[in-house]
């Protein structure tokens, strides 16, 4: 039987692979932005970042979720 990743983590190999980054790097962007709300963190991957809204729900759920 193998384990399947669920939630905002089953996302992140289709995330590396349409944008070229490792989830790390978006991460630490996350982090580092001076923004705080799910929402602001989201619409700015969007906006700044070129993301669609799925992929940068997951990063942000998953990166505030660590925090």
């Amino acid at each position: 039987m193998t384990d399947t990743t669920k939630g905002p983590a089953s996302y992140f190999p289709s995330i590396e692979k349409k944008y070229g980054r490792p989830i790390a790097e978006w991460k630490d962007l996350i982090r580092s932005s001076p923004l705080t709300k799910h929402m602001e963190l989201v619409n700015w991957l969007k906006s700044e970042h070129g993301l669609g809204h799925g992929h940068a729900n997951a990063l942000v759920a998953d990166t505030l979720k660590a925090s």
